[in-house]
């Protein structure tokens, strides 16, 4: 009988070593492109979320039912990283901005929302300047990120 040693040769650990990375070299950039777009698309239903909830609150309790701040327009939002600013327009209706100042890929959040822009270098400041509500969450349009704008009449 021959006396042989139990186990795996050299040979045979460097093939499972190399399949293993092989696999992790695979799934790295998909695992990251995910979590790159789990972002962009929260980022951008947050938005979405505040401006839609803003804008049916104007048109169902007109301009006296706009709240000093953003917590009852969308739940599970972090209060401090996005903000509204409107203003009325001179034939009825309402110009808003909500922006955030949260991070998400900018070609991502763009393909989940069309309408989002990148911030201007400096924020958003300047296009809110002479708003009657410019700050009805916790970051100021200086640290914007991203944001989106539209106009609506209450009719």
């Amino acid at each position: 009988m021959k006396n042989r040693k139990r186990g795996f040769s050299l040979v045979e650990l460097l093939i499972v070593l190399a399949v293993i990375a092989a696999l992790i070299a695979t799934i790295t950039p998909v695992a990251l492109n995910a979590i790159r777009k789990s972002q962009a698309t929260k980022v951008a239903q947050n938005i979405k979320t505040l401006a839609s909830s803003f804008e049916n609150l104007l048109y169902v309790e007109g301009k006296s039912g706009i709240p000093s701040d953003i917590s009852g327009l969308g739940r599970d939002i972090d209060e401090t990283k996005y903000n509204i600013a409107y203003s009325t327009t001179d034939n009825g209706g309402y110009e808003v901005y909500v922006w955030t100042s949260e991070e998400a890929h900018e070609d991502t959040l763009v393909n989940v929302l069309p309408s989002a822009k990148k911030a201007p270098v400096g924020g958003i400041a300047s296009l809110v300047t002479g708003f009657e509500k410019p700050n009805l969450g916790g970051t100021n349009a200086a640290s914007a990120t991203y944001y989106y704008s539209y106009t609506f009449i209450v009719y």
